[in-house]
């Protein structure tokens, strides 16, 4: 037996080290993005994810649902990245888009829009025209779990599609947006694993809270900003508000060397 199994080769999309086997072997977004939606490791997220897409909403009956992981989103090229938590039932696992067809993708991209980082302000669907400047969207579990809440193992099972991601997106980021307590507390040991300095005690999640990760074997040093993520929980209670948001990536546009509109 090697460390391909016992068979001698690598381990298939429903194996447990699927991700970890393939994730870090292409050289272009694309092709890590063709290999990731074949990935179907996490026996209760493939569950959900399928059922969701049979069941469906009302609204959407109509639709055909992605119902597969979902891909990052922006230009391979992207100065800044923005890390959530997972896709949506019905929004991204439907549209088969991050942030693509639900509220919190609606504040998100009215956002962007605002400081001229998206085409549009809004996203309805994969074909819609949307496009992002010098931004991509990513998370660190790529299945809608149940609840909205993916478990520790699920996400350490999918780290290695983060981690090659941001691995590839290097040369040019420099900063980092990530949406939430989960997302901070994923997101941080792929960057350790990935060559840059973590600061002792680890930073602490709040929003607004910032950190500049020092990077090692010639990587350029990476600002990491914390924001709440916009969930209709944090922005109909208006613990995040469209102006606080606006705020955030402004300032993280004008860190990543980004245009922005007045």
């Amino acid at each position: 037996m090697d460390e391909t199994g016992t068979t001698g080769q690598p381990p298939g999309p429903g194996e447990p080290d699927f991700p970890a086997q393939h994730a870090p072997h292409p050289t272009r977004l694309d092709e890590l993005d063709a290999l990731m939606v074949r990935c179907r490791a996490c026996p209760r997220l493939v569950a959900w994810r399928e059922e969701v897409a049979v069941v469906k909403r009302a609204a959407f009956r109509d639709q055909e649902y992605w119902a597969r992981p979902v891909p990052g989103f922006g230009p391979a090229d992207a100065a800044l990245a923005v890390i959530g938590l997972a896709p949506a039932a019905h929004g991204g696992n439907r549209t088969g888009r991050m942030f693509t067809g639900d509220a919190a993708g609606d504040f998100l991209f009215a956002a962007l829009h605002a400081v001229g980082l998206a085409s549009q302000p809004t996203a309805t669907h994969a074909g819609d025209g949307l496009t992002l400047h010098g931004v991509r969207l990513a998370s660190p579990v790529r299945c809608a779990p149940p609840q909205n809440r993916p478990t520790t193992a699920e996400r350490d099972t999918c780290r290695p599609w983060l981690s090659a991601e941001l691995e590839l997106l290097s040369p040019g980021l420099r900063v980092l947006v990530v949406l939430g307590g989960f997302g901070w507390q994923a997101l941080l040991p792929v960057l350790a694993d990935a060559g840059w300095q973590l600061p002792r005690p680890r930073p602490a999640f709040g929003h607004g809270a910032q950190v500049t990760l020092s990077g090692t074997d010639g990587r350029e040093d990476l600002r990491l900003i914390g924001c709440y993520h916009p969930s209709q929980r944090n922005t109909f209670t208006g613990r995040l508000t469209p102006a606080m948001l606006v705020d955030v990536f402004r300032e993280a546009a004008d860190l990543a060397g980004l245009p922005t509109t007045p």
